[in-house]
């Protein structure tokens, strides 16, 4: 693994043929591994973010896939269907493990940050659970604050959904 201070140089793409399904699998293996997330998490995910793709629009919805050295790394959107009543939605940010501690993260939010700012949305949002710690910290630097948490039944088991929110303008 580099250096946290070296500066690594992660390609951010858009849509490219195959990276729902990379998208998807980073999603189902990690939190199945790590969470012990059953196949429900892995359909809704595949499903939600062909939604998306399918519906995309340029002028209010951000897509990044990171690659470096040709791999698949991670990724992040920005939702903004729903832009005028609850704010966009930050959704499907994931980096592989492999490539934790490099700086992908914070590349990938404050990428997303940028475009809404760009888009005129003037409150981003996430939904997350309670444990993903270093998750966290990235939104809490970017400002992202924890608005609402409550216990949920989902994805085969029990876990403490939270919202944060950034305000904009």
């Amino acid at each position: 693994m580099k250096k946290r201070n070296t500066p690594e140089k992660f390609l951010l793409t858009g849509y490219y043929p195959g990276v729902i399904g990379k998208i998807t699998e980073l999603h189902a293996v990690y939190y199945h591994e790590n969470w012990g997330f059953d196949v429900s998490f892995e359909i809704q995910v595949g499903r939600e973010l062909s939604d998306f793709i399918r519906d995309f629009r340029q002028d209010r919805d951000g897509f990044w896939a990171a690659v470096m050295n040709g791999a698949f790394a991670g990724a992040a959107a920005i939702d903004g269907a729903k832009t005028g009543s609850e704010g966009a939605r930050l959704r499907w940010f994931i980096v592989d493990p492999e490539f934790h501690g490099r700086g992908l993260g914070s590349l990938l939010i404050n990428r997303a940050i940028g475009f809404c700012r760009e888009a005129g949305h003037r409150k981003v949002f996430l939904w997350t659970f309670k444990g993903l710690n270093r998750a966290r910290q990235l939104y809490e630097r970017a400002g992202f604050r924890l608005v609402e948490e409550h216990a949920v039944r989902q994805w085969g088991g029990e876990l403490v959904e939270q919202k944060f929110e950034l305000h904009l303008g």
